[in-house]
């Protein structure tokens, strides 16, 4: 008589869930230990609740971590187009949208959870919620999974899905991480991506909420390190928008390694510099006696042009356009073109959709996530020193992560 092999998983958010499944369809025994009232809290902030869930152009390229490769075998086993019919055979009919973002048709991120719960509890997956697992301990080749609330679960199998550190309100709090270093895995240096930036200035409340579409670049040693386009945000810490949120990983880098970090914006992002300084020169011979702040009214947001102006050094805003030499339409020029400011850091946590760093890849098989330094230990998603960009990307990780994980748990010794 074949005994099915008993999987805990710690953690019941995407990869958690996907373990489960995975595992459960193995044939093993499966419970989640959740932490939260409710498993799957943070697939419901997703793409801005419409759940991003996959892309289409997951690869290497799109991961970052001190080891990317490490997601090759995980993105082969289960790549997108997997996830895709994965979830169609749950219900989900699905769109492709641009950068090959796929969501789901209904637009509502409660609709991948649904169809995830259903199958979970149609499988029988055991789901004790409110159970924050507060150590993990393996002897005589099993382990004991012990909670806060005083219960200790047997197993054959662990999985550690307990994300990182981002978005703490959805049961993330870097809790996972104490438990792998108790079984002796190390962790990389983590922080915040996929987050707004802080930069140095004091004029930032003037223009909170004003957006246009530009590009922006991270800038070290005067050298472009990160760039992408699309709509930016100013707001009264900073900015913010999807090219910003991209970037920010590699100004966390920066800022973590105590190095200097820049942000350059160029606003009119159409045109060369040539083109902007004809412009310019352009406007202003045609304003004639029209206040500078005025002559530029059309040409960019209205809140941003006092700024601007007197970031390029004009005093008086009401000064007549045509009075401006082309020496002195120059720093207008160069602040449309390459504006540049200095990076505070990124803001904290609760504002980051994904966590940089984590459990040390060197220490995890990467063909079936298991660790190397305790059989039948396994880990999958944000918790592993892997993430991605923005798009689709980390959920992608998570289910193929998660997918791997469960089947090789479930595996009997």
């Amino acid at each position: 008589m074949t005994v099915r092999k008993q999987v805990i998983i710690v953690g019941g958010g995407a990869a958690g869930m996907m373990a489960a499944i995975s595992a459960r369809r193995m044939g093993a025994n499966v419970t989640i230990l959740e932490r939260n009232p409710r498993i799957g809290k943070k697939i419901l902030a997703t793409g801005n609740g419409r759940c991003n869930f996959t892309n289409i152009e997951a690869d290497i390229p799109c991961y970052h971590g001190k080891n990317p490769q490490f997601v090759k075998n995980a993105l082969e086993s289960f790549n997108a187009v997997d996830t895709i019919k994965f979830f169609e055979k749950l219900g989900i009919a699905h769109k492709v949208e641009d950068l090959g973002k796929v969501f789901p048709m209904s637009d509502q991120a409660s609709s991948i959870l649904d169809v995830l719960l259903y199958e979970l509890n149609e499988s029988g997956v055991h789901i004790i919620c409110d159970a924050l697992v507060k150590n993990i301990e393996k002897k005589n080749y099993k382990f004991q999974i012990e909670a806060e609330n005083g219960k200790t679960y047997p197993a054959d199998s662990v999985i550690i899905t307990a994300g990182g550190k981002a978005m703490p309100a959805s049961g993330s709090d870097g809790s996972g991480y104490d438990l792998a270093v108790k079984l002796g895995h190390k962790v990389t240096d983590i922080f915040p991506a996929l987050v707004q930036l802080m930069l140095e200035g004091s004029f930032f409340k003037s223009i909170d909420g004003v957006k246009f579409v530009g590009t922006a670049e991270i800038i070290h040693n005067d050298r472009s390190l990160a760039k992408d386009r699309g709509d930016i945000l100013f707001a009264n810490y900073g900015i913010s928008g999807p090219p910003i949120l991209q970037i920010s990983r590699k100004a966390g880098e920066l800022i973590r390694d105590n190095k200097d970090a820049y942000l350059k914006i160029t606003i009119m992002d159409m045109l060369s510099k040539e083109e902007v300084r004809k412009l310019i020169n352009k406007r202003f011979k045609t304003a004639g006696k029209k206040p500078i702040d005025f002559s530029m009214v059309g040409l960019i947001n209205k809140r941003l042009i006092p700024v601007i102006l007197k970031q390029a050094g004009v005093d008086d805003l009401k000064r007549p356009a045509e009075s401006f030499s082309p020496k002195e339409q120059e720093p207008i020029v160069d602040i449309l073109t390459d504006w540049r400011f200095k990076i505070k850091g990124t803001r904290s946590w609760p504002s980051a959709q994904v966590t940089a760093g984590g459990i040390d890849t060197r220490e995890i098989d990467q063909n079936t996530m298991e660790s190397k330094l305790v059989k039948g230990l396994f880990f999958a998603g944000e918790i592993i020193d892997i993430d991605g960009i923005c798009g689709g990307f980390n959920l992608q990780w998570a289910w193929s992560s998660g997918y791997i994980a469960g089947q090789n748990a479930a595996l009997l010794c």
